[in-house]
């Protein structure tokens, strides 16, 4: 079974767009786990132009009250602190102490994520990231771009999760032909699997390219899902909207 992770970064982008608390993010945390999400994602930026620090405060203190649910909380582990009260996304982490943490390579400057890491590349700077990860018995979790020669070494750094990022699948998807684009995340998830690390999925997944991917990758146990999910809600409402994608995440058609 894949867990459904709900990012709630644009309920807090539509509620900075006002001098208010409305829409509530807590309210919006606590609908999609009443209706059957069992994980709830944050991105905290260091301009914090749609989560805020104390968003993801407020947050813990909610899901204390659900310990079967997942508080995942994504970010780049580089960014230190700002003037605008953002303390740096480690010291963030070690105060909080999610569940998981998945490290992300976004600039500040970046609208959104684009890219995953290259571990080959990197592979010196994130390691003392994940010890620290480890030490706090934090589940870390890497964003990966599709590619099983990273996931050797993956293994050595002792990386738990690969959140696999779905943007070049989500923009070259055809329903007509819905196997398209998937023989790289396929043969990277089969290989992190075989190495025992979990894989996990996110980047414009919809109720229209989800189903397929989910088929496609058996390994998967998490997808991580914002902006469709949130935009699909302006029409259908969050609770219904979740329903769908509960049924999008664990059904295996199209391949």
């Amino acid at each position: 079974m894949t867990l459904l992770s709900v990012n709630l970064n644009k309920v807090a982008l539509l509620r900075n767009s006002r001098d208010t608390a409305i829409p509530s993010v807590i309210e919006a945390a606590k609908t999609c786990i009443d209706f059957g999400a069992r994980g709830i994602t944050v991105h905290p930026r260091p301009d914090q132009r749609h989560i805020r620090v104390s968003d993801v405060y407020d947050l813990n203190t909610f899901l204390a009250d659900y310990p079967d649910v997942e508080f995942n909380i994504e970010g780049n582990p580089f960014e230190g602190p700002q003037p605008n009260g953002y303390p740096g996304f480690m010291q963030l982490i070690e105060s909080i102490k999610p569940d998981q943490c998945t490290l992300v390579p976004d600039d500040p400057a970046q609208l959104t994520s684009d890219h995953g890491w290259n571990i080959n590349q990197n592979h010196n700077i994130l390691s003392p990231i994940l010890e620290k990860l480890h030490a706090w018995t934090i589940r870390s979790s890497v964003f990966l771009d599709a590619d099983p020669s990273q996931i050797p070494l993956a293994q050595k750094l002792g990386i738990q999760r690969v959140e696999l990022y779905t943007g070049p699948y989500a923009k070259h998807f055809n329903p007509e032909q819905p196997h398209n684009g998937l023989t790289d995340y396929q043969e990277t998830a089969r290989a992190a699997d075989q190495a025992g690390i979990g894989v996990n999925a996110g980047h414009d997944l919809n109720l229209i390219n989800l189903p397929s991917f989910v088929a496609g990758i058996p390994a998967l146990k998490e997808v991580s899902i914002g902006h469709a999910l949130i935009t699909d809600a302006l029409w259908l409402g969050l609770p219904k909207t979740i329903e769908r994608y509960l049924k999008a995440v664990n059904r295996a058609d199209g391949l």
